[in-house]
Order: structure tokens, then sequence, then C-alpha cells
């Protein structure tokens, strides 16, 4: 069967259920409009899987308008029309300005040719991993693996590293591993974090703060980063002894001294960051600062890509705001972004009964399972998905479950915790191409395998999981 019959046997399969999922038999309590929605969501998801991720969004948005309980005004209001599109552009254009800069690949050097770096082989290796996580945390995957790419490629140059050499291997393995955990670190320039925020303040009107759910995902990240290093310690195993007096000092002298506008880019991006992070850490301590909160998450990066705008050097702005639009806006992720805010709207609409109908079928059955086995069950499947499908379906399907389920074991389990769990595991992506960009960029670079990805990387999600359900749920908990 070749690619094309397949496409059009998933296109087919999609639109029937988008078109005829209302006309399947009701179960007990289920609202008309509550399997219509549930069968837009299907047929979507199919697409979402097998197709595209872009005009199926759209498709998305169109079928729930057509739905008489939801409507095209309000579908609107609750895709491009939410907040989390605007903030996510505007972050995209301020990273991509920032990117623009060789600060990235200045802190990248600052770390592996530093007296530390210097004294071992091993201590190399965790400086490396550690600039890709610092760097990571502010900065969007793929942009990241680019930015670092090049530098993994001459480091095993001047090492005379060859390809399948066990070293060489470790190194670009533990690349992309570290851009799929720094991605799930911090919500700054990564859509899934955000999404999965976006998802729960739909659903109950809450919020999760960034400081909230960095003071749990940022230990998880490190702590996970360190058994990384483990994993490749004892059971890749490499002969260190080939670059025992690594120095590879001479990549600093390629780069030029940091002029006024790469400071004047850096220092506007740190405004933005202590924008975000600052009212969620200092609500107690300086209640004040509360207020920052009140303008929104969009607030801070709207306000950062206006400077970046106004502040010329050399009668040029530090952002050409055409230029940032264009190459720095991920596009394809702002409308999937849309589409499944706008799904994740429509099954949690009072009028058309979905999270009541979960909640009041399951809550008999929830009231004695244990709640780590959901937070076990939780955790796995999204960090198991999303080795295998799309980040954002991975996001937007687990918590879209997870939250009417979790409200129905009665407060037993953390909601706002197991919601930022998902965000963060729908990032954690490390064992096959389809798991993200990157992945498949490393594969491809020829000094890693498909093999050794698949390996290495099921350990590591199996690492991950633990971590984050016996250290980084109860953290959460604590914290929301």
């Amino acid at each position: 069967m070749t690619q094309f019959t397949k496409r059009n046997i998933y296109l087919v399969i999609g639109f029937m259920l988008i078109i005829f999922g209302r006309y399947i038999p009701l179960p007990d309590g289920m609202q008309p409009s509550g399997m219509n929605v549930v069968g837009i969501f299907a047929g979507v998801l199919i697409l979402w899987l097998t197709v595209a991720i872009d005009w199926p969004s759209l498709l998305c948005i169109g079928a729930l308008g057509l739905v008489p309980e939801i409507g095209f005004k309000p579908i609107f209001a609750a895709s491009f029309g939410n907040e989390t599109i605007i903030f996510l552009i505007c972050t995209f254009m301020c990273t991509y300005a920032l990117s623009e800069t060789p600060f990235l690949n200045r802190c990248a050097l600052s770390f592996i040719t530093s007296p530390a770096a210097k004294k071992g082989p091993w201590q190399f290796v965790i400086s490396f991993f550690a600039a890709v996580i610092c760097i990571g945390c502010f900065v969007s995957p793929t942009v990241l693996f680019v930015v670092f790419l090049p530098i993994v490629e001459k480091i095993n140059e001047i090492l005379k590293l060859k390809r399948g050499n066990k070293i060489a291997n470790m190194l670009m393995m533990g690349l992309a591993f570290c851009v799929s955990v720094s991605a799930g670190m911090t919500p700054i320039a990564h859509v899934f974090s955000i999404m999965a925020m976006g998802f729960y303040n739909t659903a109950t009107g809450l919020s999760i703060g960034y400081g909230q759910y960095m003071a749990f995902a940022v230990p998880v990240g490190i702590l996970s980063t360190a058994f990384l290093v483990l994993i490749f310690r004892f059971i890749l195993n490499p002969d260190m002894s080939e670059i025992k007096d690594i120095d590879i000092s001479i990549l600093k002298k390629e780069l030029k001294p940091m002029d006024k506008k790469e400071k004047m880019i850096l220092l506007v991006f740190c405004f933005i960051v202590i924008l975000w992070v600052l009212p969620s850490l200092l609500k107690d301590v300086v209640p004040a600062v509360m207020k920052i909160s009140k303008l929104g998450t969009a607030f801070p990066p709207i306000l950062g890509v206006i400077i970046y705008s106004v502040i010329t050097f050399d009668k040029k702005p530090l952002l050409n705001f055409n230029e940032g639009m264009k190459k720095g806006v991920q596009w394809s992720s702002i409308i999937m972004c849309a589409g499944t805010l706008a799904i994740g709207s429509a099954m949690t609409n009072k009028s058309i009964g979905l999270t009541h109908y979960i909640i009041e079928t399951l809550s008999p059955i929830l009231k004695d399972v244990s709640p780590i086995f959901l937070i076990i069950i939780f955790t796995a499947w999204a960090c198991i998905q999303t080795n295998f499908s799309s980040n954002m379906v991975t996001v937007t399907v687990v918590t879209t479950v997870a939250v009417p389920l979790i409200q129905a074991a009665n407060g037993t389990v953390s909601c706002p915790a197991v919601v930022s769990i998902i965000g963060m595991m729908s990032a954690y992506a490390f064992a096959t191409p389809p798991a993200m960009p990157h992945i498949a960029m490393a594969i491809g670079s020829g000094w890693t395998d498909t093999g050794s990805m698949m390996k290495y990387g099921f350990i590591f999600m199996l690492v991950t999981t633990l971590i984050t359900v016996f250290i980084g749920y109860p953290i959460a908990s604590a914290l929301m």
C-alpha cells in the first residue's frame, strides 16, 4: 500500500468521524452534543497523528464552530483569541532576536572550555550537558539543537573522533536527550507546558504560575540529566582514555567580543524572563509583584517585542519585525495550539456536558483507586505517547482525559501537579524519529543511529518517569 493510499484512508476515516460522529449511539448520561465533540476530537486526532498538524487544526476549529451549543465566536475566542497564542508568537520573536546574536554560542563555549571541563573526560561531558540544559531553559528545542550541532561536530573534529565511535555517539545522544529535557524544564519558549497550563485554566478557571512550574520541573530536569550521565557511564561505558587530555579552547578564538547590541538584546531578554518568573516566586514575600501577573502571561513578551522593535543600532531595530514573524515564529505549532485550545474548551464546555458525564461515570470507580496509580498512569502515558507521536497531540489527549478523571478522584490527587507533569513529560521525547524534529536530526547527522537512540532513549524514559512520579509529583503537589 502506497503512502498516498494510506493518507487517503486516514482522511476518509477522520472526516467520517468528524461528520457522522454525532450519530454514534449515545452511552447513558451523555448528551448528543457531547458525542458530536468526541467525534470531532477522534477524527482530528487521527489526522494529527497520520497526516499533518496544521490544516487539521483549522478543520477542528471549523467543525467545533458548527456545534450549535458552542458557535463560532466562542470557539474563535477560545482558540486564536486565547492569550496563549499571542504569548507564543511574541515569545518566539523574542527568542529569535536572541538566537540571531552570538550569545548562545558564547554561553555554550563558556561551559565546555571552563576550568572544570578541562579536569577530565567525564567533567567535560558533564559541562557539555550542563550547557545544553541551561541554555535550553530559554530557547526552543529546534533552535537549541541547531546551535549545538556544529559545536559537537567541531569537538569531534578536534578530538579526531570518527562516526561509530562510542564517545561521538554519546555526545550526540546526550545533546538530543538534554535538548528534550530542557524543553520540559520551563514554559519559556516551550509550547507543551504552556498548552498544559492553558488546558488547566480553561477547565478549572485556575492558573499555574511559571515559578510554581519551574520549582518542580527544574529539579526533575537536573536530576534526570545526572542519571543520564550515569546511564552513559555504566551502560554505554565508552573508553574515555581517548580524550583524557581534552582542550578545545581554540573554539573560543572564533568568537568576537560582546558588542553593545548583543548586550542590549540580552538585557531586554533577561527583563522579560524576570517579569515572567518573579510574581509567582515572590507572591508571598512581596504581594505587590502580583500586580504584574494580573497583566497576563502575554504582557512580558509583548513588551519585549515592542522594546526590541523600538531600540535601534546602526539605524536598524534590534528585531526586524517582519523577519521575526517569518523566520522566528513556528506557525504550524501556533495553528495546532489554537486547534488544541479549541478542542479543550469544547470538551470542558458546560453546555456540552462531557466533563459532568465523565465525573459522574468514573467517580464510583475511582474512589478506591490508589492516588499513586493515577499519577503513574498519566506520567507514563505522556512519556510513552510523546516518543511515538506529536508532542502537542500528547499534551492535548492526555490532559483532556486527565483533568476530569482527577476531578472525579475527589481531591486525592493534585490536578495542577499532574497537568504540569503532563506538560513536562510531553517534551521528554528521546527514543524515535517521530518524537521530535531534533531526534530525527540527530539520527540523520550520522554521529548516532536509530538503534542507539531507541535503546538509551527507552532506558532514559523509564528513569525520568520514576524520578517524576516519586520526586517531581511530591514537589509539584506541595507547591500548587
